[in-house]
């Protein structure tokens, strides 16, 4: 009987480490880009690189692939040369992850912080370029973590650079 108990808690113990193992892995690699296909120099092994993150509704936000859209929620409008509106995903991400995930690669795409604000269960993030703004919500739920990605063009801008003052108003 002892021994039945003891191979139960060491197999527990088992899948335990293996999971965590297995979703340390999978985020660790969110803040990578995507893999581009094609011929890699002959110096170097050839591995294939998995995609983590995906380019949806709007080409200069990158969102991670454990994220799916919640279409029913969504609405993109799109006219010649921009796009604008909501896109509403969905995922098991940790909020954590997404914020840096998001801090990090709307860097990468030329965006500027306007504002971060954290608090618990909820996040906001606010971009800015020269003629439109990103917000970015991240809300925990038990089962979901809820992500918001607004695009708009911004108001009383000339289309020139954004000033402290187009910020603040």
């Amino acid at each position: 009987m002892k021994f039945n108990k003891y191979l139960m808690n060491a197999l527990k113990l088992g899948l335990t480490l293996l999971l965590a193992l297995t979703i340390s892995g999978c985020w660790s690699n969110m803040g990578s880009k995507p893999a581009e296909t094609g011929t890699t120099p002959a110096a170097a092994p050839e591995k294939s690189k998995k995609t983590t993150a995906v380019y949806h509704d709007f080409e200069d936000v990158l969102v991670p692939m454990e994220l799916t859209v919640m279409k029913d929620k969504t609405v993109v409008v799109s006219t010649p040369g921009f796009r604008s509106g909501i896109l509403a995903l969905k995922g098991r991400v940790d909020s954590t992850s997404l914020f840096n995930f998001f801090s990090n690669n709307m860097l990468k795409d030329n965006w500027n912080v306007v504002s971060k604000i954290k608090s618990p269960g909820n996040t906001i993030m606010v971009f800015a370029k020269s003629s439109r703004c990103a917000v970015i919500t991240i809300r925990e739920s038990q089962l979901y973590t809820y992500v918001e990605i607004g695009v708009a063009p911004t108001l009383g801008n000339t289309g020139g650079e954004m000033t402290q003052t187009d910020l603040s108003e």
